[in-house]
């Protein structure tokens, strides 16, 4: 029976992985790539664990074999071999490539289907993800855009080919106001998503710095493992410089229409309280940072707004909190972080001439 550890070939390959640990062991932490169809159901592998841990591993697997029994391992077959057709260059994995992937594997041998599995399992592969991370973080150049809230850093990140957007990763857009409506993923698979995108980057641009854009150490509730972060800002410096009023604009864009509308497309027309609810919560988590005057001031914006928005759908109103958001908050922290940066600035300017910038030193 086939066996891999060649996990650089998974990364880049991006090849489809079947997960056959319990549902919640998945849901702690997995590849990008992987389906979970279990061996066993949750409380399955918890009797089976506790039999392995009172009389060991013999009496395990009999257990395991009696829970499951023969219908069981029929639909379990029958589920597994729908995904191989679908997914025929599919590896198979278990937590430690022990009994459940190798039982996996011989199941589907006697139904003629051959599939490699993962030696060492997801453990092996996780830890090779994770020393990856740490090594190309290390040896790579980076460059690093930074700029005020709204500039326009992940516009610009999306035009450039040898960039990583971490933001895109964590699933947020890294400020107070930065969540989205679905949750961010599990810290191991932001972890996990990341050793991916520095594998293929570093194979698809050997030669070229890693562009990425000026974070702090957690980007919402995902936080970038220290050792990786402080090699990832281990760069120089390109700083954006975008005037208030297309700053205004972007933020505008991104955080108040494209936001307002995901929420309407899920709750319907509740939608339009709950996103209100959602931008009030997260003025109440930055009033002691902005003192009880402005914080009051924000409010009453936020509430004016929201009625003008309800009686004739003009969003206009929003503008000025966030235009008052940047002067009175967030520009003074971006004065502050850059002041005690210890990062070399190597350029500053606009968007096009950033990239005029980039493309100058990649063809030199």
């Amino acid at each position: 029976m086939q066996l891999t550890e060649d996990f650089r070939s998974l990364v880049l390959n991006n090849t489809p992985l079947l997960d056959v640990r319990a549902a919640i062991e998945f849901k702690k932490g997995a590849f990008a790539t992987s389906t979970n169809i279990p061996i066993l159901t949750d409380r399955e592998r918890e009797l089976v664990g506790t039999m392995y841990k009172e009389q060991g591993n013999k009496a395990a697997v009999a257990l395991a074999e009696e829970l499951i029994k023969q219908e069981g391992k029929q639909q379990r077959v029958t589920k597994w071999k729908e995904y191989i057709n679908a997914n025929p260059q599919a590896s198979l994995y278990c937590f430690r490539g022990g009994q459940r992937s190798t039982i996996s594997q011989i199941w589907l041998k006697e139904v003629g289907v051959d599939i490699t599995r993962l030696k060492g399992g997801y453990k092996a592969f996780r830890n090779y993800l994770m020393q990856e991370s740490l090594r190309i973080s290390t040896q790579v150049e980076k460059l690093i855009i930074g700029g005020r809230t709204g500039s326009g850093k992940t516009i610009l990140l999306k035009k450039i080919p040898n960039s990583i957007d971490l933001e895109d990763l964590a699933y947020h857009r890294g400020s107070s106001f930065g969540g989205f409506i679905e949750k961010q993923p599990a810290q191991i698979d932001f972890e996990n998503n990341l050793a991916y995108k520095f594998i293929q980057f570093e194979d698809k641009y050997p030669n070229s710095p890693l562009i990425i854009e000026h974070e702090s150490h957690n980007i919402g509730k995902a936080f970038i493992p220290k050792p990786i972060y402080t090699n990832l800002m281990n760069g120089k410096l390109i700083l954006l410089e975008t005037s208030m009023q297309k700053r205004v604009e972007i933020i505008f864009e991104e955080y108040i229409k494209n936001s307002l509308t995901s929420y309407v497309e899920k709750y319907s027309q509740k939608g339009v309280k709950i996103w209100a609810n959602t931008i009030e919560n997260n003025i109440n988590k930055i009033q002691k940072r902005i003192g009880s005057e402005l914080y009051k001031k924000l409010q009453n914006i936020l509430a004016t707004s929201l009625k003008v928005q309800v009686e004739n759908g003009n969003l206009q109103g929003y503008k000025e909190l966030i235009e008052i958001l940047l002067i009175s908050y967030y520009d003074p922290m971006y004065d502050y972080q850059i002041a005690k940066s210890k990062i070399p600035t190597l350029f500053k300017g606009n968007q096009s001439e950033i990239l005029q910038f980039l493309n100058y030193q990649l063809s030199n």
